[in-house]
């Protein structure tokens, strides 16, 4: 079954090659399929790739995380923090020729805030309503001041959608999206394809000079990359770590990197039913003995040659939240040990590893379950699809998860709504009012050593309470032809397509 799947891969490269030769065709391999294309209810990485180049957003960022204008031009804040005015590019249109206004942002915002299933509305949550100031105007107000609302809005809830398609569709939107990007939708075969093509009403046309983009799931690395190689994609996400030098000595090829904005990390169930009973999940003690047994330098020499950087928190040490009072752990067997006997463990645990499917997600979990073994725990492991784990995730069907999060611009999109109680990233089940307490102030102040100070108390509390134990951070692996010219990789993982040509 898995060599007929790779042939009717390799026949559909061909049929996109062949394409290529009539129009200007960029083909990205991609690491799995979407989910939704519909910016309110999606959530998956690759989604977000896809939206780069169908659905713009109020604001994006640059290499260095600051934030550039996109359908929005300025921003001006209220002194008391509680007003955002926002000034919007005048002739803009979406993909159907409906035109984006005020009143569209209006829409867009309120459909992330209220649809049913929306996963933006936790991110606008401090968001009271929005007015329309003028036809290229609109003023939100808060509930009060909150610090991150401008970096949310360089992600899927800036994403601003046609209110036309929108209401017409309805739930079934993302089958058809219409959004005001540069590329609009054709169609999309589940775990085959999705194509996009170029909307010559963008409002930055004359930089757009590719005619159509065809984002292909390739789950498996090594496929993916001889494809690559021999011309059947011109882009490819994820490339393992083990691969650089390959990529690096085939003059055919081009490498693109940057330091992710997230972490990856292992969620323990610490408050989700009956698999949170066990000692990992009811004994912080134990779980400070297994974030002790990880040599987080050993794994990502083992599995990635060195490659990614070691972590023990939600942003990497080079960004400028990083709390430096708390460093990467070492290695510590013998206190690993001593913590399991003061949790007074007897004999040996037995925890259900829940790991999505995938290469270098399963080396990671067998380098965990040697070093865990050593103080007594056995991590049994169990891969499981990506978007099968989710849902197990969200109902507690699991002890420990090793979870990826692509990361955001502001640490609040790491932090929030992964310890916030009963917030949707929660799948350790984690509520402690005191987190939740200094959660919300760090929020309100824009100055960042105000925020510094309260992150550095929030630290001290997760990183004793361990409901999340953080192991690295990638270094985000672009590989694509050399013939592909213009590429920058930003921190945010996104592959932007405006500006690029093919020769």
């Amino acid at each position: 079954m898995k060599t007929f799947k790779i042939v009717i891969s390799a026949a559909l490269l061909a049929l996109a090659a062949t394409a290529a030769q009539a129009e200007s065709v960029l083909r990205i391999g991609l690491a799995e399929d979407p989910d939704i294309l519909d910016p309110t209810l999606a959530r998956t990485y690759v989604g977000r790739i896809v939206f780069a180049s169908i659905c713009d957003k109020l604001f994006d960022i640059d290499e260095h995380l600051n934030v550039v204008p996109q359908l929005a031009l300025s921003h001006e804040t209220s002194q008391d923090g509680k007003t955002v005015t926002i000034k919007l590019r005048p002739n803009v249109t979406f993909q159907d020729g409906e035109k984006f206004d005020a009143a569209a942002a209006k829409f867009s915002l309120e459909r992330h805030m209220t649809m049913t299933g929306s996963f933006r509305k936790p991110e606008l949550a401090a968001v009271d309503h929005i007015d329309v100031v003028d036809p290229l105007t609109i003023k939100i107000v808060l509930k009060h001041p909150f610090a991150p609302l401008i970096a949310q809005l360089t992600d899927r809830s800036g994403m601003m959608v046609s209110p036309k398609a929108a209401k017409a569709e309805g739930d079934k939107f993302g089958l058809h999206p219409v959004c005001a990007g540069p590329y609009k939708f054709v169609e999309r075969v589940p775990q085959d394809r999705i194509v996009v093509e170029k909307y010559a009403g963008y409002w930055n046309a004359k930089n757009v000079f590719i005619d159509k983009i065809i984002y292909l799931p390739i789950v498996d690395a090594t496929v993916r990359l001889a494809n690559l190689k021999s011309g059947g994609l011109d882009l490819i996400e994820r490339l393992l770590a083990t691969d650089i030098k390959a990529v690096r000595a085939d003059k055919n090829l081009r490498l693109a990197t940057a330091l992710e904005l997230g972490y990856q990390g292992m969620d323990i169930n610490v408050g989700k039913g009956e698999e949170s009973k066990g000692p990992l999940g009811q004994s912080a003690k134990v779980r400070q003995a297994l974030n002790l047994a990880i040599d987080r330098k050993a794994l990502t020499q083992v599995v990635f040659n060195g490659e990614f950087v070691p972590g023990n928190q939600w942003i990497s040490s080079q960004h400028p939240y990083y709390q430096k009072k708390f460093p990467v752990p070492g290695r510590d067997v013998t206190k690993a040990k001593a913590l399991m006997k003061e949790a007074g463990v007897k004999g040996r645990v037995s925890v259900d590893f829940m790991v999505p499917k995938g290469a270098e997600t399963q080396a990671v979990a067998e380098v965990i379950q040697a070093m865990a073994a050593e103080i007594g725990i056995d991590m049994k492991i169990r891969v499981t699809e990506f978007a099968t784990s989710l849902k197990k995730a969200e109902a507690g069907e699991y002890q420990a998860y090793l979870l990826a999060w692509s990361g955001r611009t502001d640490p609040d999109g790491n932090l929030y709504s992964f310890y916030k109680c009963k917030a949707p990233l929660n799948y350790a089940g984690y509520c402690n009012p005191d987190v939740d307490k200094l959660l919300d102030e760090s929020r309100i102040p824009s100055d960042p050593k105000a925020r510094m100070t309260i992150y550095e108390k929030i630290a001290q509390k997760l990183l004793a309470d361990h409901p999340i134990l953080y192991l690295y951070h990638r270094r985000i692996l672009i590989a694509h032809t050399a013939k592909l010219e213009g590429y920058k990789q930003m921190p945010d993982g996104l592959v932007r397509v405006v500006g690029l040509k093919l020769k």
